[in-house]
């Protein structure tokens, strides 16, 4: 497949998904996860100690995906970082190969399991893109030249769904002029909501990549809905997963997947599928919504 890159600029609907470095050395069940998606999905999502949880390197386990054979999303947040090592962590991913870059400003450490964690922020997400800006044109955050410039291609995400809807274009928008090209958005749920948002974000020469979150049960969607700002998990999604019960909640869960992408394919320009503790059924999604590659397609549904 094209690299993330190279399909934003052809135009070709866009694949992503997401995988959690290991909490822990051993990586084989990472690996074994990632060798699934090959020459299914544009670029795999390397998560950086995503809700305040403590797990490997995300740099670490980008290049591993890298001499898999993938092209990976290289995820930095400010949240443990000051300038300094946001830098040096970007100049480490170009000179390893990783050119996909999604700036994050992360989340607040009182929802992680390490609390008393010091919190950085030093810079946010905006400011992270646009360090990724300078140093492509070969100059550092105080205007210093380097001995070189990098080509990295900097993402960001949205949440195409809060309320109030006016802030979130905001600051859309003042990512897009610092340089974002591509974005992906948190779990799409509503289709009409995302349709208002992206009548607003065709304005801007940038891909959007909706995001697809795979609900296994009732719980998980209620806990989102709780938990994660932006997200609402409908009703009578909840109420499905409730009658489907624990073994049938999956199947649900997929149904409501598929059913997503069918209703916001021709909005936006790919998806970016979340399949949290679940990644065996990326394909099984991919299968069904009809975006693997003819020789790939086996049947699966």
């Amino acid at each position: 497949m094209k690299t993330l890159r190279e399909a934003c600029e052809s135009g070709e609907f866009l694949i992503t998904s997401e995988s959690p470095p290991p909490k822990g050395p051993d990586v084989g069940r990472f690996i074994a996860r990632a060798e699934r998606l090959l020459g299914l999905v544009h670029a795999v999502n390397v998560t950086d100690n995503q809700a305040a949880v403590m797990r490997a390197s995300s740099l670490a386990v980008s290049k591993i995906l890298l001499d898999m054979g993938h092209d990976p999303v290289y995820q930095i947040t400010g949240r443990d970082r000051n300038r300094l090592a946001v830098q040096s962590d970007l100049l480490g991913a170009q000179i390893l190969g990783i050119r996909n870059v999604l700036c994050l400003t992360g989340d607040y450490v009182t929802v992680g399991d390490q609390k008393e964690s010091k919190p950085v922020f030093d810079l946010e997400s905006v400011q992270i893109l646009k360090v990724v800006s300078g140093l492509n044109q070969g100059i550092d955050m105080v205007g210093k030249g380097m001995n070189g410039a990098t080509s990295l291609f900097p993402g960001g995400t949205v949440t195409p769904e809060t309320d109030p809807f006016e802030p979130l274009l905001m600051k859309f928008k003042k990512k897009v002029m610092v340089g974002a090209r591509f974005f992906q958005t948190q779990a799409v749920f509503n289709p009409d909501l995302f349709g208002q948002f992206m009548v607003q974000a065709r304005k801007y020469d940038v891909k959007v990549l909706a995001g697809i979150l795979l609900l296994r049960s009732a719980k998980m969607a209620k806990f989102v809905t709780k938990n994660i700002p932006g997200i609402r998990v409908p009703d009578a999604h909840i109420q499905r997963l409730e009658r489907a019960g624990q073994e049938g909640a999956l199947e649900i869960g997929l149904e409501i997947a598929v059913k997503t992408i069918e209703s916001i394919r021709k909005m936006c320009d790919g998806v970016h599928i979340m399949a949290i503790n679940a990644e065996d059924q990326i394909p099984v999604i991919l299968e069904r919504a009809g975006l693997l590659p003819i020789s790939n397609r086996t049947g699966m549904s």
